[in-house]
């Protein structure tokens, strides 16, 4: 998946942190890089721009699938990165898995449906809208109405996404909002796997796993070959990839000032800060 990794630098999905700076992820755990998939829309700017226009959509459940399918639909015509992309997935999974088995193709809010509502319309699947809350509607493949699904028994999901890292959001969210409705999660295909215990975690619930793509060393290298980072954030990366609990661990140990600047920082790294306080993520409390 070669063309994946290297859209992926070419967008700046991918972005490493400067020293001693690394980033907060949705789980409340650090990290000394970060990746953005859904830059693969096209490019960081739009991205940002249809992420901000889902937030405009976010109130009103029943007009949004039809809404961000119509963005994506037309993004798909027209953007090649964001085309390849798709058209990738797509193969992938028809590789991986018999197409008569999935009943439904989901996707999570908010930056799954970037990949589902276009999955879905390819593989002329209905598709599940999933929310944080565990909410869910569904629509037919052409998006031409949605309601909200009540019963999902006998039936099996495979959900695309941007990426997976220690897969939080499947486990707090997406594998409940089916199961609570006495379907099944049974496959994932997702862009990138950033190889942080997230794919080991989703085989544990019984999901097949299709990633595309891997942050791994030979990533790293090839960052640090195009001089996007130095050698002193080459190294940190390569602990991180070796050991990524005990590496970040040590930093917070070795920068106590950390942590308290993260909580007088903006909204969302605060609340990212105070999970990892009150999750006690890495056993310092």
């Amino acid at each position: 998946m070669s063309d994946i990794m290297s859209y992926l630098f070419e967008t700046k999905a991918i972005k490493f942190c400067e020293e001693n700076k690394p980033f907060f992820l949705t789980s409340g755990m650090i990290s000394p890089y970060f990746v953005n998939t859904h830059f693969l829309f096209g490019s960081e700017k739009e991205a940002t721009e249809f992420l901000s226009y889902i937030d405009t959509l976010l109130e009103d459940r029943i007009s949004l699938p039809k809404k961000v399918f119509d963005k994506v639909l037309v993004q798909y015509q027209n953007n090649s990165i964001f085309k390849y992309t798709i058209d990738t997935m797509i193969k992938s999974i028809t590789d991986s898995v018999d197409l008569a088995q999935i009943d439904y193709i989901s996707g999570g809010e908010r930056r799954d449906w970037y990949f589902s509502n276009m999955i879905a319309y390819l593989l002329k699947k209905p598709h599940l809208t999933l929310f944080k809350d565990m909410e869910a509607f569904v629509s037919p493949y052409d998006f031409s109405s949605t309601e909200k699904i009540t019963d999902l028994t006998g039936k099996k999901a495979l959900n695309a996404s941007d990426l997976v890292t220690a897969a939080s959001n499947y486990v707090r969210s997406w594998l409940p909002a089916i199961r609570n409705l006495n379907g099944e999660l049974a496959w994932t295909c997702y862009v990138v796997d950033r190889k942080q215990g997230g794919t080991e975690t989703l085989i544990k619930e019984g999901v097949q796993t299709i990633p595309l793509a891997f942050v791994d060393n030979s990533l790293f290298e090839k960052a640090y070959e195009l001089h996007v980072i130095n050698s002193a954030q080459l190294e940190m990366l390569k602990k991180f990839y070796e050991d990524p609990y005990s590496t970040m661990k040590q930093f917070l140990i070795n920068h106590p000032e950390f942590l308290d600047n993260a909580l007088h920082a903006d909204e969302k790294t605060k609340k990212r800060a105070q999970l990892l306080i009150d999750g006690n993520l890495y056993g310092l409390n």
